[in-house]
């Protein structure tokens, strides 16, 4: 019966493609090279069809811990050193139990050179990221996290008190500088339910909710869309870049899986100035 709840609960409302692991609940440090291969090709071939996707290729970099401290919070950057020609960054993670993790689609105002997220690792897995190229192409970089019950960790916390603030956002900004783009850091407020996780005083599982798009615009250009999951933690955090042609501002939407929707502006410095 609480199988069944946990799975109810995570299933509910998830719009990237629904990629239930059917191995994770076996997967471990002892899986070999051949086993974590089979499972990509069996995610890709559901994510990207047919699509060839060059591995080893320099369109996007992946830096991930080794081990994590903590499989809820474990930090992931994303490196596009050939920023002007990527189009979409696709996060997936492997033996989560909804592997795609985050899809970014970049727009005019963007600078996706770097991207940087916290996510949620629930076995020890192989990390990959996608990069589609304007010209259609798909490149992809592999890293290996060895963490650990990040779905189903409890928020240390009362669902009440997590859900408190819910939606608020701040944003942080870089140093503007005239003809290169300005660093950002968006931070929402919003527990990201996965559906695993037990609360401690009732003992039943706590229902999905999370934050299923974020779109972030400069002025009436748009940087970024991202499509998200339970895979990504708590409080979500994101580190992004954009280019300061005019005056801004830079507006936030979010909506999440049981209907909220936050939208916020916040007040840029012009690079001319």
């Amino acid at each position: 019966m609480a199988s069944s709840r946990r799975t109810t609960a995570l299933l509910a409302g998830l719009t990237l493609p629904i990629l239930l692991a059917a191995g994770s609940a076996h997967a471990a440090a002892g899986d070999s090279d051949n086993q974590r291969a089979e499972r990509w090709g069996e995610i890709k071939q559901q994510i990207f069809g047919d699509a060839k996707i060059q591995s080893g290729g320099k369109a996007v970099k992946i830096d991930a811990p080794k081990r994590a401290d903590d499989a809820s919070l474990v930090p992931i950057t994303l490196t596009v050193p050939d920023k002007d020609n990527v189009a979409e960054l696709s996060l997936i993670i492997d033996d989560n139990p909804t592997p795609y993790a985050a899809h970014f689609v970049f727009g005019p105002a963007a600078d996706p050179s770097e991207l940087k997220l916290r996510v949620r690792v629930n076995n020890y897995t192989d990390v990959h990221a996608v990069a589609k190229m304007k010209d259609g192409t798909l490149q992809e970089a592999t890293e290996y996290v060895k963490a650990s019950g990040g779905c189903s960790a409890p928020m240390g916390m009362s669902d009440e008190e997590a859900m408190q603030g819910m939606g608020d956002m701040r944003m942080k900004f870089g140093e503007t500088v005239p003809g290169k783009p300005v660093q950002a850091t968006l931070m929402i407020r919003h527990p990201n339910f996965s559906g695993m996780q037990m609360n401690q005083v009732t003992r039943d599982y706590t229902p999905a909710r999370y934050i299923q798009k974020i779109t972030v615009s400069y002025g009436d250009k748009s940087v970024f869309t991202m499509d998200g999951d339970i895979s990504i933690s708590a409080n979500p955090v994101i580190n992004f870049g954009y280019l300061p042609d005019g005056a801004g501002p830079i507006k936030v939407t979010a909506t999440d899986n049981q209907g909220g929707h936050w939208e916020k502006s916040f007040p840029v410095r012009s690079a001319s100035n």
